[in-house]
């Protein structure tokens, strides 16, 4: 049976991976000339099961009307009349309820712990070297209120089997040195053991190697037109490179995916929230992170390489709006500049930009369409590397169960 992956970011590798695992023949499209070049180029470079949460929470609302009048807010909406914008931001909404904020939670640390045990077997089975550390994040807090509200997420993490450890701020400084200078800023914070660092870019260069040596086909510099379908199956994907054909087919395409299956009546609500990283060289080992800081007062995650940070944050609704404003990435340098000022050199910044696919949920949207033949793999948000490999190994099950109801509740159809 052959499979035609579109996408080659970190959940179409990964997708092509376990499916031709499992013994499919795999064919991944993608325009750009190799494998990870956007949204999986320069991300955060965490690997945060624990920190599965949808962005939907309860409290948001009101947080949002505040940030607007911030500036280093970790949210930031251009003014826009987007009908697509206005309907996602509407569902987002009405998902901030806790009844409704458990259920996507628990689904998100479900999907997130089936990963962390296949990322776990094919380290051990592959060795990968992405420059990984597995020395946990550190989720700080800077006021009681902050501290207060985790309680919610504790019994989640609880129920899911997710170690964690809430820490006072000596605590924290113990477990991260390069802090020291905050004592008297930090009021506690909560440590997830099991999480892990890395390049995402890195890991996704090894993936693919490893695929084409298993015989995956990779078609790049490739521009996917549209999907070819007769009697409710696709039948070929149009590109200008000719028709491509197989017998299923598999949309991780991230926020462009919407668009593509939009003509077909399949509505993924998925919106491109725009992110920026920051990535800076590490000159000092006492005043540099061991492992990931997330600073939940602004939502930025500072992130150990080996002789580099990387500083992620920002959740900009702009639609696909590539620019790199100052006021964006003066966010980013405001953190990193408290949290670890004589750690890294600030002359070598290298910025970037990405679109994270994110439903209104936060769950991704795993599984199969109206189309008999057609899966989608997408809709990871922020936490598209964490979810990559456990949400690879479910679209394979899916696929294999030919038709059978697996997963239902990960589908595009839990959107009625």
């Amino acid at each position: 049976m052959e499979v035609v992956v579109l996408g080659s970011g970190v959940v179409g590798l990964t997708s092509a991976w376990y499916l031709s695992q499992a013994g499919f023949s795999v064919t991944v499209i993608d325009r750009q000339a190799r494998a990870a070049e956007e949204t999986s180029f320069a991300n955060a470079g965490q690997i945060s099961y624990g920190y599965s949460s949808p962005w939907a929470a309860p409290g948001i609302p009101a947080k949002a009307i505040k940030w607007l009048f911030e500036q280093h807010a970790p949210l930031k909406i251009k003014p826009s009349i987007s009908p697509e914008l206005m309907q996602w931001a509407g569902k987002m909404l009405l998902n901030c309820q806790l009844d409704k904020y458990r259920i996507n939670k628990a689904r998100m640390l479900t999907v997130a712990n089936r990963s962390r045990d296949c990322l776990a077997k094919l380290n051990q089975q592959y060795q990968l070297d992405y420059q990984g550390r597995s020395q946990g994040t550190l989720q700080i807090f800077r006021t009681t209120a902050q501290l207060t509200a985790v309680e919610k997420d504790i019994k989640l993490l609880e129920e899911s089997g997710t170690r964690f450890e809430l820490m006072d701020s000596k605590q924290c400084l113990a477990q991260e040195p390069g802090l020291h200078h905050m004592q008297g800023e930090l009021v506690g914070g909560l440590y997830l053991p099991d999480d892990q660092t890395g390049d995402c870019y890195l890991f996704c260069q090894q993936l693919q190697q490893m695929a084409q040596q298993a015989g995956v086909k990779f078609l790049f510099n490739t521009h996917i037109d549209a999907l070819l379908t007769e009697k409710n199956r696709v039948v070929g994907i149009t590109t200008n490179q000719g028709t491509i054909s197989g017998d299923h087919y598999v949309v991780a395409m991230g926020s462009y995916s919407k668009h593509l299956l939009a003509p077909f009546g399949i509505d993924l609500p998925v919106y491109p929230v725009k992110g920026y990283s920051l990535t800076l060289p590490v000159i000092d080992e006492q005043h540099a992170p061991n492992s990931t800081i997330m600073d939940e007062t602004y939502k930025v995650a500072v992130t150990r390489f080996n002789e580099r940070i990387r500083v992620a944050g920002t959740a900009e609704l702009a639609g696909f709006d590539t620019a790199l404003p100052d006021k964006r990435l003066a966010t980013l340098n405001h953190v990193v500049s408290q949290l670890f000022p004589h750690g890294v050199d600030f002359n070598q910044a290298e910025y970037w930009s990405g679109f994270r696919p994110m439903t209104p949920d936060g769950t991704p949207i795993i599984g199969q369409t109206s189309l008999a033949n057609l899966y989608t793999n997408t809709g990871h948000g922020t936490l598209g590397w964490t979810m990559a490999c456990g949400s690879a190994d479910i679209l394979t099950e899916i696929i294999a169960a030919q038709g059978k109801p697996t997963q239902p509740e990960l589908s595009v159809a839990r959107y009625g």
